[in-house]
């Protein structure tokens, strides 16, 4: 991992916020629709998160990422 410098190329993910829950959210990307987009880019390319259209970013690191089986409401309760 390495820290942003001056004339680093960065990939940005722009932040969405489309709901209050997995379930309110439009379709997403799979795994391997993200490896397929990513193979475009060179290795060294950096990825960054960028929210509010720029007024604030965001790193990604190993311990960003957090898998889950996503229940509904009545679900979850059980």
């Amino acid at each position: 991992m390495k820290r942003v410098e001056k004339g680093d190329m960065v990939l940005f993910i722009n932040g969405n916020r489309d709901g209050y829950s997995p379930e309110q959210c439009d379709r997403t990307m799979t795994v391997g629709e993200l490896i397929e987009f990513l193979s475009d880019f060179d290795d060294d390319t950096l990825v960054m998160m960028k929210n509010d259209n720029g007024y604030t970013y965001g790193s990604i690191g190993y311990v960003d990422f957090e898998d889950e089986v996503v229940f509904d409401d009545e679900e979850s309760e059980d």
